[in-house]
Parts: C-alpha cells; structure tokens; sequence
C-alpha cells in the first residue's frame, strides 16, 4: 500500500484551512432531533470554516493534515450552537407592579357600575400580550373581559415572537391579564406554522396551558375555494402546553384530501414546530434495495440530558435483514464525541453477523492543542456499501495531536490502517503507522530573508515476518528552507534560495535494504519575477514570468524504499516547486530551471480569467523520475492551465500536460455553475497509463453532479460517474424532493454498477415523507411551493 502525501514544497508555503462539514441530523414525522452544527478540525487535519466554490459545489471538502493519505474519516462530532441567553416559553411569574393596561379604541364608555365599554378598532397591550378585537366589555367588580370579534391575540413583546403561539377567535371571555377563559370559534397559530382550528377553546393555568375540542389540526394552507387540506389530524381534543411545548391529541385520524389513512384509539404526544429537540420517533424512511429488498427503518431519538443523545434505528426488510443501528453523540466543554455503529444478521452472508463502528472525538488542551480520536471498524467492506454506510476502502483508527499558530505547527498521530481492497492484504501491507511534524518560521538577524525549520519523523509496521513483503521502515529528517526577496531595478523580484535537508532511516526485514541509511541532500537556487500590471478598457491585467534555477548533488535513492512518493501532481501549484515528490522517501535533485508565466485579465463587469503555463528544464535526465513519466527526461511535458470565473457564479478551469509533439499525457476539465435555481459540478479526466504509478491502462472518467428547481417547490438532484476506458457506467443516482408548507416527501433512485467477487452490483430507492409543523425542520434546497388563496 503507498501513502500518499502532498508536495513538501506546497506545505512549506503555508497550510491552508478548509472547512469539514456533516450532514444535519434526520427529522422527525413527529418529533425532531437537536439543530446540530459539525464541530471542525478532526482527525485527518485542522480545519476552519468556508465557503463553497463554484468549480466544485458537492466534492467532498479535504483535510489540511501535513500527511494526506487519502483515508476517509467519518463525519465530525456535531453540537449545538451556542446562545447568549435561554428563554422558556410559557409566561412564568407575572409583574404585578405592572398590572395596568393600555388601551386604544375608536369609542370609550364607563357606565356607573364602572363596567367599561370599547368598540371599534379595539387594541389592549398588557404585560406584553397584544389584543386585537371589534368590542370589548371590561366588568367593573371582577375585571373579565367579554370580547367579540373578530379577535386577534399574541405577545409581540415575546423573546422570540415567531415562535409563539397567535390566537385567533369570533369571541371570548377572559380573566383581566389576557390569560385565562373560554375562547369560541378559535384558531390556534404555532409558531406561524401549525394551525389548530375548534368552536371552543379552554385557556388555563395562566394562559400556559389550551384545550381544543373536537379539533382539526393542519399546517396546510385552506383556501374557500378548496377547504379540504393535504392533509389534517382530527382529534377529540387537542391540548397545547406552553412551557413544554407539546401537542397532546385524543383519539387522533389523520387524512389525507379529506380521505382517513390512519386512527390511534389513545392519546399521541408531539412537539410543536418550535422545538428543535425532543426524545421521540423521528422520521421513517422506506429503503429498497436489490440485494436486502424492502425495508423500513424507524429511528428512535432519545436525549440524555442537555449535552448528551442517543439514537436508535431498527432497520427491518423483508426476512433478509434484521438490523438495530445505534448513534451516540455527546458535548463537553472543550470537545465533542459521536459514535455510529450497527449490527446486522442477513441472508447476504448466512450464518455471520455483520456489523460496523465509526467513531470521533475531539477535545480542546490547553496551550490551543487539539487532541482527536478515531475508531474505524467494519465486517467486510460490502457491509458498508450494502448499507449505505460509506464507500471507504481503507479505514484507519488512531489518535492525532496538533497545534497551529502564527509562527509554530506541531502535528502527529499514531493509528492503524484496515484496508477492505480486494488485491491488498493487511500483513503485508502498512498497518500501523506513526508521524510527526513539527515546524517553526524563523527570522535570521544577520543575513535576513525568512526560514522555515522542520523536524518530522514517520514509522510503519508491516504484520508479516518475511523478509520483503513485511518491510518495516522508520524514518527521522530534519529539514531547513530559506529563502529573502529583494526587488531590483524596472520591477523585477530576486530571491535567494537555500535548503538543507537530513534523514535517518532504519529499515528491518528486507535484505534488499541496509538496516540503516543516512542521506543529506543541500540545495541553492535563484528566482526571479517580473510582475507587470496594465489596463485597457477598465480591464486590468497582469503578467508576470517566472525563472527559478534550482541544483542540488545528483541522486537516485535507490538504497531507500519508495513508501511515500509513488503519486506525483505536475501543476501550476508546483511548477515552481523545489521538490515535487509529495513525500519525504524521494527527493528531486540535479541542477534544473523551472520556467513559466502567468496572465490574469480582470474585467470591471466582474467576470475574470487566467493562464498559466510553464515547464522544467533538466541539465541531464532525471535521476528519480521515469522515462515516460511528464517529469522525466532533460525536459518535462508543457503544462498549461486555465480558469474563467463569470462574476456570477459560473467558473471553468482546465489543466493539461502535453509533450513537443502536443501529444496529452494528463488533461483534467472541472466546470461548476452556481445559480439559486441551478447548481452543476462536473469534471473530466484523463491520465495515462503509468506502471510505475501501478496504472496499467489509461484513465478517462467523467464525474457530475447536477441540482435544478423542476417546479415551483419540486428540487431535483442527478449524479454520475462514467468510465470510458471500461466503457460503463460506475454509478449514477437521482433525487427528487417535493416540499410545501406542510409536507416534505423526498425519494431517490441509485444505482452501483461495478462487482467484483466481493462485491455486488446494487440498485437502491429511498422514500421519506415528513409533515410540516412538528418539530423545527431544516431548510432544504431549492423553493416552498405555498397555496395561494388569491385568483
């Protein structure tokens, strides 16, 4: 198995932060789960928050660890995001300094028993309640108001006003604060989405608590012309509780265009769509697939207090699967944990319990150190594809430690990899693992410039004993760059380079290798830049050609093992690399100039582009590259890239590599296109074959991933990946989601072409309906199609 990591040149210029993301938890038909937020900067990496591109709106965001080896990890702990302060709905204790009332009205009469009588444009505020009515009669002994409509009551003084419930009602008696009384022909508003409609409502306990009686409850949007909703739940009763915020129907039905679907002959609890987390039954989802058939899976959120939950999944389908799967999550005050994991009994594999177990912590030290943990485990790597898990080859477990700041980065880990790739085996492959990086970006006084210091050290152990295929290797380096910049006369930019670099390696099992190997590799270079900026026409651009000459003594590392080095990138990002081997095990050496130029035309209208192009220059042919590789030889392919960005939301970029003859040795193609109504990611690649690179045929793929409004609420999302050297198709999806403002129903179709002997081509579909006003729903791609009363 090779490592793979990225170009030491690339990492010694900085390392850059790029945000991981999770999904949010599933909702509820309900119930609903916590409003969760990933908590960034896991194993793998640090990470910070941004954006999403244009050239790539659903890849997959990478780590920034200094060692990237193209491991997955799972998604991050997830918690909640903090509040300044916490309001409890309800009304809670009452002011009874602040008992007066105030009220506006078109006409104002007091009879002699100091009964009160105001009509006509009736507005009362008290402790910050608001009633809106058409006549209110105020009695002079006990302070009852009897109200005729049509009424309007709601608290706008609320901490939160659009989560509070509005009263709407023909008329009503009520005690003195607003509170408490009889209501008829009453409709009760939660949080502007769910609508409880009765002739009689009940108000007690200080307004906290509403009765309904013989009650339809709907968040669907009624109009004269059509009275019958999507769909409604009529009940007995229906009782509201403002301080828990629950709903409590009697006897419930729910319908459908007015037609009964289902019946509870007893009571049902549900949250109210203020509530973003509550232990409950969360959404259903209905899962088909070609190999486990029909199956159900009935989630089951359980909160453990205010920082800890637990959910349970039955996945039950069609007597070829029995499956319970688990998720724990829980914060702490300086990190958070989640533990996903399942355990399956299927006629997929007779007899064998299947199963698997991810988990993730990060914890916050002091001294802005970061300590991660992470657990990867799986039965068989088809476990994980047939149920939806990941399509992850290679797991790893273990536990990393890092530190960023200004001037210092410290980074290690130590795990152990578990690869499920059927052509690899875990005895001869590298199971456990060690690094560890520690850098610092020095000032000298004395002859100025910048330096970058760096000590790091790398070991991994093969299982197997023979002598080989069960190489052990460990490795210490010690490296030092520096580099000062001076500007010269017309603009032009020199810079000195110097570098040094050390390694002790100590081999074991393998005779084909000394036990212990040191190696010193110095380098000096110059560089010189001509930045030229001009404008025609409000455009601005600017060119700037780029010469770097670089030696460092002849080598060809034969007498270390090639580990870490296998995967090498020609980019515009390394052109002007001092090392273009991604790892420590192979370094570039000879003497060679690197020579290109950029040009950026920058419109005023916003719209922009860029070329760069550029190749490498050998004295004699390389040492550490082959022949046929785009590096090797006395001069590499030419490398030419371009991006467009349109201002608004449409960017291109090409990059290819190409010898004398124009013959394309690598050609990569990544269109992105970001609208409200529209969002498409694809890319198209091509590479060579390489047998050094262990490709024994040529690699032309096409990935896409595209996003479209259909309608008016219907969201549509399509993807595919296609291999044209197979000439099929790997895998391809579609997704179709329909949302209103009561209902949710979201299917999706997919497909796994490829099998092998392990595993199985596969077709899927998936169906989850959810409806509006139980419990806070996040919000989905794309628009909310809504009923309009109005011709």
């Amino acid at each position: 198995m090779s490592v793979r990591m990225p170009s030491r040149g690339l990492l010694r210029a900085g390392v850059a932060l790029i945000a991981l993301s999770g999904p949010l938890a599933a909702q509820s038909i309900f119930d609903t789960d916590d409003d969760m937020q990933p908590l960034t900067g896991m194993p793998g990496g640090f990470a910070a928050d941004g954006g999403v591109t244009a050239l790539a709106p659903e890849s997959t965001a990478l780590g920034s660890a200094p060692v990237a080896d193209g491991t997955p990890t799972p998604e991050d702990p997830m918690v909640g995001g903090t509040t300044a302060d916490v309001t409890l709905s309800g009304n809670g204790p009452r002011d009874t300094g602040s008992g007066a009332a105030t009220l506006l009205a078109d006409r104002i009469d007091v009879a002699d028993d100091q009964t009160l009588t105001a009509s006509g444009g009736v507005v009362v505020w008290h402790q910050g309640a608001r009633l809106v009515a058409d006549r209110i009669v105020v009695d002079g002994d006990t302070g009852d108001l009897t109200i005729e409509g049509p009424i309007h009551l709601s608290r706008p003084g609320a901490a939160d006003p659009e989560t509070d419930a509005i009263l709407i009602a023909d008329s009503a008696q009520l005690d003195s604060e607003l509170q408490d009384g009889i209501v008829m022909g009453a409709r009760l508003v939660l949080a502007r989405e769910l609508q409880l409609a009765s002739t009689r409502l009940e108000r007690s306990e200080g307004g906290r608590i509403s009765q309904l009686d013989n009650v339809v409850a709907s968040s669907c949007q009624v109009c004269a012309t059509d009275p019958t909703p999507l769909w409604e739940i009529r009940a007995r009763s229906i009782v509201h509780d403002a301080d828990t915020r629950l709903i409590t129907f009697d006897h419930p039905q729910l319908r459908a265009f007015g037609v009964p679907l289902a019946y509870a002959p007893f009571r049902v609890t549900a949250p109210d769509p203020s509530v973003e987390r509550r232990s409950g039954f969360l959404r259903p989802e209905i899962r088909t697939t070609s190999g486990l058939g029909f199956g159900i899976k009935v989630p089951y959120f359980q909160t453990l207090g205010d920082s800890t939950d637990l959910t349970i999944t039955p996945y039950v389908s069609e007597s070829r699967t029995r499956t319970l799967e688990l998720r724990y999550r829980q914060a702490f005050a300086n990190g958070a944990t989640e533990w996903n994991g399942a355990i399956s009994r299927d006629d997929l594999l007779e007899g064998e319990t299947r199963g698997y177990l991810f988990g993730v912590a990060q914890f916050t030290l002091p001294r802005d150190y970061r300590l991660a943990l992470q657990v990867q485990q799986a039965s068989d790597r088809a476990y994980l594809l047939d149920y939806d898990i990941t399509d992850a080859d290679r797991l790893w477990s273990g536990v990393s430690l890092e530190r960023v700041r200004r001037d210092k980065l410290f980074w290690g880990r130590v795990g152990n990899y578990e690869t499920l790739r059927e052509d690899e085996d875990d005895a001869t492959s590298p199971a456990q693992v060690a690094d560890a990086i520690w850098m610092r970006r020095l000032t000298p006084a004395l002859i100025g410039g910048e330096a970058l210091l760096e000590w790091s050290a790398h070991a991994h152990r093969r299982p197997s004993d023979s002598d080989g295929i069960g190489r052990d290797v460990a490795r210490a380096s010690v490296g030092l760059d520096w580099r000062r910049n001076r500007i010269l006369p017309g603009g032009v930019v020199a810079a000195a380079l110097a570098g040094l670099d050390a390694d002790l390696y100590r081999i074991a099992q393998d005779d084909q290798f000394d036990d212990i190997v040191t190696r010193v590799d110095p380098q000096v270079g110059v560089e010189l830049r001509w930045p030229l900026a001009g404008g025609t026409g409000g455009a601005t651009h600017i060119v700037e050609p780029v010469v770097q000459v670089l030696y460092s003594p002849r080598g060809s590392d034969q007498d270390i093992p090639n580990e870490d080095s296998r995967l090498i990138e020609f980019d515009e990002g390394n052109l002007f690399s001092d090392n273009r081997f991604p790892g420590w095990d192979v370094r570039e050496t000879g003497l060679r100039a690197n020579i290109g130029a950029t040009w950026t035309r920058i419109d005023p209208t916003g719209w922009s582009i860029g070329v760069t192009g550029g190749r490498v220059l050998r004295a004699r042919d390389a040492d550490n590259f082959a022949p046929d590789s785009p590096l090797g030889g006395r001069s590499s392919d030419w490398l030419l890239a371009a991006n467009y960005d349109s201002g608004g939301g449409l960017a291109i970029a090409n990059r290819a590599l190409f010898d004398d003859s124009a013959r394309v040795s690598r050609n990569e193609l990544r269109v992105g296109w970001l609208r409200t109504d529209l969002n498409l990611s694809a890319g198209y690649i091509w590479i060579d074959r390489d047998e050094d690179e262990g490709r024994t045929v040529n690699a032309s793929e096409l990935a896409a991933n595209v996003g479209w409004q259909i309608a008016d609420g219907w969201w549509g999302e399509a993807e595919s990946r296609y291999d044209f050297v197979a000439d099929r198709a790997q895998s391809a999806a579609l997704t179709v989601a329909y949302r209103n403002e009561c209902i949710t129903v979201e299917t999706g179709l997919s497909r796994r072409f490829s099998s092998t002997d392990l595993l199985r081509a596969e077709t899927s579909f998936d169906l989850s309906v959810r409806l509006g006003g139980f419990g806070a729903q996040e919000d989905g791609s794309g628009t909310v199609a809504r009923s309009n009363c109005m011709r």
